[in-house]
C-alpha cells in the first residue's frame, strides 16, 4: 500500500490558499468607481470577470503543471517565444504589480486622511509606503499569525458592509440599470479584475498539493466561485442601498460613502474604516515582500544577476514611489495594471496552444476561452488608457 504524503495539502487547504491570494484590499477600490461610471449594471461586469478569471486560472494551472520551475511567467512564455517573449511576460507582470501597489498606497493615504485631516492625503500615502518599505528592508514580514489577522481584517468589512447594506436595500436604486450605456459594462471590467488579481499565485501549487492534476483545478474553481459570490454580494449590496447620486468620486473611502445611509451607526462605520485601512496596509506590506522576491527571481532568470534581498526591497519601494507620484488618475491605475498583467497571462497561455497533448480532450477550448475573455478586458483597458492619455 502506498504511503500518503502528510506534508502535502488537500483540496480544502488549497482552496483557502487561493482565496487568501485573491481576497485583498483591491475589492475596496472598485465599488465607488463602478457606481460612478457604470451604475447598477456593474453587477454584470463582475459576472463577466468571474467567468474570465476562471478560464484564465484553469489555463495557467495547466501551464504551471508542465513547467513548475522558478521564474513563473518568464518561464511559461519562454517555452514558445524564447528569452525575449519570456522577458516581456515577466517584466509586464512585475510592472503591473508596481502600478497596483502605487494605487493602494494612494488609497492608504485617502483612508488615513479621516484620522489625520490636517496632513495632505498624498503625504500620508507616502509615509505609509516609506514605512512599509523600511520594515521589509529589515526583514519585518507578516508572520503566519499576521497573515491570519490580514484575512480577518479583509473579510470583516466585506461581511459587515454586505449585511448592513442589504438591510437598507431599495429596488428603486437598480433603476436605471445601465444609465451610462451597455458599453460601459465592458469598460468597467478593467476595474473589476483589479480585485481578482492574485489568483495566479494559486495556480502554481502543484508541488505542495496532493494529486495536483485533479485537486489544483478543483481548488481554483472552488476559490474563484466562493470569492466571486462574496464579491457579487458585496457590490450588489452597495448598489441596492446607495442612490446613484452619491457616487461622485471614484476614490472616496467606502465608509464615507455609506455615512449618509447609516448615520445612526457611526461606530460600525469607524470599525469598518479601520479594518479596511489595516487590510490595505497589510496587503501593501505583503506585496512589497512578494514583489522583491519576484525581482530577485527575475534578475537571476533573465540577467543572471544575484540581487541582494535588501536592495531588491529598496528597488521595489522606489518603483512604487514612481507610480505613486506620477499617476493621479484612478482609471490610469486600473487600465495600466490590467494591460500589463494580462500581457503576462496571455503570453503564458499561448504556450498551451503549442503543445499537442493540450488539444486532446478539448482542454485548449478553455485556453481559447481564456484568451478571448482576457483579450476583451485588455481591449477596453487599452481603450481607457488611450482616452485618459489623449
Amino acid at each position: 500500500m502506498a504511503q500518503t504524503d502528510v506534508s502535502k495539502i488537500g483540496v480544502t487547504t488549497a482552496t483557502i490558499t487561493g482565496m487568501n491570494a485573491m481576497i485583498g484590499s483591491g475589492i475596496f477600490t472598485a465599488p465607488a468607481a463602478i457606481g460612478m461610471y457604470v451604475g447598477p449594471a456593474g453587477i454584470v461586469a463582475y459576472l463577466f470577470v468571474i467567468v474570465a478569471v476562471w478560464l484564465i486560472a484553469q489555463s495557467l494551472a495547466r501551464v504551471a503543471a508542465r513547467f513548475p520551475e522558478e521564474g513563473s511567467f518568464y518561464t511559461y512564455a519562454k517555452q514558445w517565444g524564447g528569452h525575449v517573449v519570456g522577458s516581456i511576460a515577466g517584466a509586464s507582470y512585475f510592472l503591473g504589480l508596481l502600478i497596483a501597489m502605487g494605487l493602494l498606497s494612494q488609497m492608504a493615504g485617502a483612508y488615513l486622511d479621516t484620522f489625520f485631516p490636517t496632513v495632505a492625503t498624498k503625504t500620508l500615502g507616502l509615509i505609509t509606503l516609506l514605512s512599509l518599505t523600511v520594515l521589509n528592508m529589515f526583514g519585518v514580514v507578516l508572520s503566519e499569525l499576521g497573515q491570519q489577522v490580514l484575512i480577518v481584517t479583509t473579510t470583516f468589512p466585506l461581511i459587515i458592509t454586505t449585511i448592513m447594506c442589504f438591510s437598507k436595500a431599495q429596488l428603486s436604486n437598480l433603476t436605471p440599470f445601465a444609465p451610462y450605456g451597455m458599453r460601459n459594462i465592458l469598460q468597467a471590467t478593467r476595474a473589476v479584475v483589479f480585485g481578482f488579481f492574485g489568483f495566479e499565485s494559486a495556480s502554481s501549487l502543484f508541488s505542495v498539493v496532493k494529486d495536483p492534476q485533479k485537486n489544483v483545478p478543483r481548488a481554483l474553481t472552488y476559490s474563484i466561485s466562493i470569492v466571486g459570490v462574496i464579491y457579487l454580494l458585496f457590490v450588489t449590496s452597495i448598489i441596492v442601498s446607495t442612490p446613484l447620486s452619491l457616487f461622485v468620486d471614484p476614490r472616496i473611502p467606502l465608509p464615507i460613502l455609506l455615512e449618509s445611509i447609516f448615520p445612526e451607526n457611526p461606530w460600525i462605520l469607524t470599525a469598518v474604516h479601520i479594518s479596511i485601512l489595516s487590510a490595505i496596509i497589510g496587503t501593501i506590506h505583503s506585496m512589497i515582500w512578494g514583489s522583491s522576491a519576484l525581482l530577485v527571481s527575475l534578475a537571476n532568470q533573465i540577467w543572471g544577476i544575484k540581487l541582494p534581498a535588501r536592495l531588491a526591497v529598496a528597488m521595489i519601494g522606489c518603483g512604487i514611489f514612481t507610480t505613486f507620484s506620477l499617476l493621479d488618475n484612478i482609471d490610469l491605475f486600473f487600465s495600466l495594471t490590467a494591460i500589463l498583467i494580462l500581457i503576462a497571462f496571455v503570453l503564458s497561455m499561448i504556450t498551451l496552444l503549442t503543445i499537442p497533448d493540450e488539444w486532446k480532450g478539448g482542454k485548449n477550448l478553455i485556453t481559447i476561452g481564456g484568451l478571448i475573455t482576457a483579450g476583451i478586458i485588455f481591449y477596453f483597458a487599452a481603450e481607457g488608457l488611450v482616452q485618459q492619455l489623449f
